[in-house]
């Protein structure tokens, strides 16, 4: 399809143009942590495969299982379920952070450029939920429980592909990366909140807005103590858990709650206090909290060549990896190239669209949140439940490879735009093709 001709009077758009040269940075940062939380998420999955399918498998589901808490509180859970519960809910903060800071002061601040990313994020979750959906729709309503499981994206399993490729990425693509992302996990944030809460109380809710709001009024005025912050946000997240609302969604809300610019008084650092709640726990979620929680729910007893026949013989599995790989990229280039060519937007110069494709591919390794929505779905006990786990893992390991090789394919080409954007021949600091105007954007 040749492009439709501009008037010069008409300025053209471009998509995956660079981001600022401080956006670079902070892009750069975040994504190194979630690099090496990848690998570490990796790590434990393998590990509690490794574990599940040994002949000491008995005593990964005992630890699993062992109960720890206060009974009277509803708060007695297995170590499994602290897990799911508990320390994702210290991710989701993360990603309640992250999103209103995009929307605040980032990306998707912007219109013009916050489109073309949350429609490739909602094509990326609509398009994976349907193909599920039309391989389960004569399977019952049991497995159609399912069609959330391969919409979400897992950003550190994603980048932790990147680095064992060693693919030069262009900031461009990270920054889109990244975004699609963010815009991911508040869909499902949303999903989670509206179609996975069971017996709601409404009391336990309304009871969960007082602490909040006693966090929020100490975070609006730039408070920092950990000793009185820190339970608030064990309690509101206690009473959201006790509302039948997933407790992770206390995460998001406290994550919203944090201010992102900072206040200008004198004294106070430049950042605001979301940056620095983000540079404080992201290590922490990324390198601890996910992994931890990859360990407990990844592990699934395989059963040699019969268990995974009789696996990939579910529709929800088949749903699930058709989903992952075929849906995710069909639904994140489709949308991207279908609005990229019905507008005057124009693919960034540096770039081709089988960059795109390999980032849509890279975009259907779905892990932590896909897991979580599965033991939603059909609870810890169901055979259905191990069979979205094994088509979890077989779709993101099938999506990675296809990734990897469009990839690696441009990689030389990546190189090349990596040394352009690290280019400063006037030694300011900041690389030239940050400091130079940008032509059309």
């Amino acid at each position: 399809m040749s492009p439709q001709p501009v008037s010069p009077q008409s300025p053209v758009r471009r998509v995956f143009a660079r981001a600022s040269f401080p956006e670079y940075q902070r892009v750069l940062a975040i994504l190194r942590t979630e690099t090496v939380g990848g690998a570490l998420l990796l790590f434990a999955t393998v590990a509690a495969l490794l574990w599940a399918n040994s002949p000491w498998a008995s005593g990964y589901f005992a630890l699993r299982d062992v109960k720890l808490g206060y009974a009277p509180w509803h708060l007695e859970l297995s170590i499994g379920h602290w897990a799911s519960d508990g320390l994702l809910a210290i991710f989701f903060f993360i990603a309640g952070l992250e999103l209103k800071r995009e929307f605040v002061s980032g990306e998707l601040r912007n219109p013009a450029k916050a489109v073309v990313p949350v429609a490739a994020a909602v094509g990326g979750v609509a398009l994976p939920a349907l193909i599920y959906v039309l391989f389960n729709f004569s399977a019952g309503a049991e497995t159609l429980k399912g069609w959330a499981i391969p919409t979400a994206t897992d950003i550190a399993f994603a980048l932790a592909v990147l680095a064992v490729i060693n693919t030069h990425l262009p900031a461009a693509l990270r920054t889109f990366l990244l975004t699609l992302a963010v815009v991911d996990d508040l869909i499902a944030i949303g999903i989670i909140a509206f179609f996975y809460s069971t017996g709601l109380q409404p009391l336990m809710l309304l009871a969960a807005l007082v602490p909040l709001a006693g966090f929020t009024v100490l975070v609006q005025k730039r408070i920092r103590s950990w000793y009185l912050l820190l339970p608030l946000a064990a309690a509101t997240w206690a009473f959201v858990h006790a509302s039948g609302i997933h407790a992770t969604v206390a995460g998001v809300l406290l994550g919203f709650a944090v201010p992102v610019l900072s206040s200008g008084r004198k004294g106070e650092p430049g950042h605001g206090l979301a940056e620095s709640f983000e540079h404080r726990l992201r290590p922490f979620s990324a390198g601890f909290a996910v992994p931890v929680f990859a360990f407990f729910s990844a592990g699934v007893a395989l059963g040699g060549a019969a268990g995974l026949g009789a696996a990939f013989t579910d529709p929800v599995a088949l749903g699930i990896v058709a989903a992952l790989v075929a849906g995710k990229t069909l639904g994140i280039f489709g949308t991207t190239f279908i609005l990229t060519k019905s507008t005057r937007a124009r693919l960034d110069s540096s770039l081709a669209w089988i960059d795109v494709a390999g980032l849509a591919l890279l975009a259907g390794v779905g892990f932590t949140v896909s897991l979580l929505i599965a033991e939603l779905s059909f609870g810890t006990a169901s055979a259905h439940n191990d069979h979205a786990k094994v088509a979890i893992l077989a779709g993101s390991l099938c999506a990675a490879l296809l990734a990897a090789v469009v990839l690696k394919a441009r990689n030389r080409h990546y190189r090349k735009v990596e040394l352009e954007e690290q280019r400063d021949d006037d030694g300011d600091g900041v690389p030239d093709v940050f400091a130079a105007p940008e032509r059309g954007a």
